[in-house]
């Protein structure tokens, strides 16, 4: 007789999300390397670009500018940070705010985590800009783990204002 194991119950439906996004991540980002050489820039509105962009750093190209060993070490943190990630919603699955959260986040370092192994660096492709002002190019990775960073937070300052 097959035993029921509650936490898979709670785990997977994040793990089907966060799979969503690394499918997603992953696909734009190979029609950007298809379709445009690096350096390359389509003009969506007044203040969106698409482009195609070599990120060898970490948010806003930190590190980008170190000599390779920053690749290795961002591989390491993104799966440390994934297992941990894991680890996390097979202990708070049923958090709903929590578990999207960590979703998002899981899917999207691990869709960066994909490029720095096959590419040595993560591909960026959108680019938001207004009078002359550009904010640094970024890809449905990053878009994913900024909003489950924000939906933490929401989460977090939810859960005091409810005293715990």
């Amino acid at each position: 007789m097959p035993s029921h194991n509650p936490t898979s119950g709670r785990l997977l439906p994040w793990l089907a999300i966060a799979f969503v996004i690394i499918v997603a991540d992953q696909a734009t980002k190979a029609l950007i390397l298809g379709d445009f050489q690096l350096g390359d820039s389509r003009t969506i509105t007044s203040f969106l670009n698409i482009v195609r962009a070599h990120n060898t750093g970490a948010a806003f190209s930190f590190l980008d500018d170190a000599s390779g060993w920053q690749r290795w070490f961002f591989i390491v943190l993104g799966f440390a940070a994934s297992g941990f990630i894991v680890w996390m919603l097979k202990r708070h699955g049923e958090q709903r705010l929590f578990g999207w959260a960590l979703a998002l986040i899981l899917g999207g370092a691990i869709g960066n985590v994909i490029d720095r192994l096959v590419h040595g660096y993560v591909v960026d492709f959108v680019q938001v800009h207004y009078g002359g002002w550009y904010f640094p190019a970024f890809n449905v990775a990053d878009s994913a783990i900024t909003i489950g960073a924000v939906l933490l937070i929401a989460d977090e300052l939810r859960r005091v204002r409810r005293g715990g």
